[in-house]
């Protein structure tokens, strides 16, 4: 048989095609960031494979060098984390919990929580924050605006400028970020290209979260300067609040989302190995950020970079040392989250001495107690 003689093949359907051309837009999209994903891995991984080589030809590590390496392989691990992210914010399956938020507040507390970070960048933050209050997940709002300080803090070359003002109609919070990617005397060697080093995984990560909770994202580059703008459709306000509160209220007994504190960053302060462990496994499926340290001195060394968002001890350390590194944390980040792990106990316990709050669980019930005070905990900090 001739197959020239076959009749044609039948044109698909519109929405077929529609259909199959989202699909390859999507495929493309993944390619793309994998792709991505790799090479900015790879930068941070092979200068890190670099130094060991010459730890190990040398015999001699500095402390210089040691920080060089933490900074690196912490690097490959956000990216890491933000690939989890971006992968489970994709999938269409995460429960969302509304709930009134001030998004002035949110984002003062970030800045706050890494200001170490931004002091040993040397980056210059400037704000003019009016208050906003929105409704939205809370746990996603938080992993949002770290978003916007990942990538804002990844590509700034001076100052950053943060914004947040109301659009009066319709009535929009709009959170702002202004700042140079390219410095001024580099402007004429740089390459039409050079907006594209926006585009990190920082950035698709960004993009996936405003895309899931139903924002406006919207992005502008002009003269190596770049502006990120965020609007808020559900903003609270004295003429909508009774409606907002009523469709909040109509929708009872929402599942809530898979791993809720997935981003956030744990320190541990253990001595003994077995407690490592234990908090280890305990903790392993709520997609934490966990750092592990078997000292006080050991965590007032980690925290000269940064301070996580909760502190998890054991009772035997908490000395008079430890309190004094305490203060100075909670005078710095005051929304700082604080669990001991006591010796014994098998319940979950609240105390709050002098204003310093402490969430305290017993060794032999750190597995059934551990993960709700710490989701408790840093619930609270949102």
């Amino acid at each position: 048989m001739d197959l020239s003689q076959l009749p044609p093949l039948p044109d698909k359907p519109d929405g077929l095609r529609l259909a199959a051309s989202a699909g390859m837009a999507e495929e493309e999209s993944f390619r793309t960031l994998l792709g991505q994903l790799g090479a900015e891995v790879a930068v941070p991984m092979t200068s890190a494979l670099e130094r060991v080589n010459s730890f190990a030809t040398t015999g001699r590590v500095d402390r210089a060098g040691l920080r060089a390496l933490r900074e690196e392989i912490e690097r490959a691990r956000r990216l890491g984390l933000s690939a989890q992210q971006i992968g489970r914010f994709s999938s269409g399956r995460v429960r969302q919990k509304p709930e009134r938020l001030s998004l002035t507040q949110m984002l003062r507390d970030a800045l706050a929580q890494r200001g170490r970070e931004t002091a040993s960048r040397g980056i210059d933050l400037r704000h003019e924050l009016k208050p906003a209050e929105v409704v939205a997940d809370a746990s996603m709002c938080a992993a949002l605006l770290q978003a916007v300080l990942d990538w804002s803090f990844e590509h700034a070359r001076s100052h950053i400028e943060f914004g947040i003002d109301i659009r009066t109609w319709p009535v929009h919070a709009r959170l702002s970020c202004r700042f140079a990617y390219i410095p001024a005397d580099e402007m004429e060697s740089a390459g039409p290209d050079a907006s594209q080093r926006l585009d990190s995984v920082a950035w698709h990560l960004l993009r996936r979260l405003s895309t899931c909770m139903g924002l406006q994202l919207q992005r502008e580059q002009r003269r190596g300067s770049t502006q990120l703008v965020l609007e808020f459709p559900q903003t609270m306000d004295e003429s909508v609040t009774t409606l907002t509160l009523l469709e909040l209220d109509a929708q009872p007994g929402l599942p809530p989302n898979s791993q809720p504190m997935v981003g956030r960053h744990v320190l541990v302060i253990a001595s003994r190995r077995e407690t490592r462990n234990a908090v280890r496994e305990t903790l392993r499926a709520m997609g934490l950020m966990i750092d592990y340290v078997s000292s006080i001195d050991e965590a007032r060394e980690f925290c000269r970079g940064g301070l996580p968002h909760a502190i998890v001890f054991e009772a035997a350390l908490a000395g008079e040392h430890f309190h004094a590194l305490r203060a100075d944390w909670t005078r710095e980040v005051p929304a700082l989250a604080f669990i001991e792990i006591a010796e014994q106990g098998r319940e979950l316990e609240v105390t709050d001495l002098g204003g310093q709050r402490t969430s305290r669980v017993g060794r032999d019930a750190l597995a059934s107690a551990l993960p709700s005070a710490l989701s408790f905990e840093l619930a609270r900090a949102l």
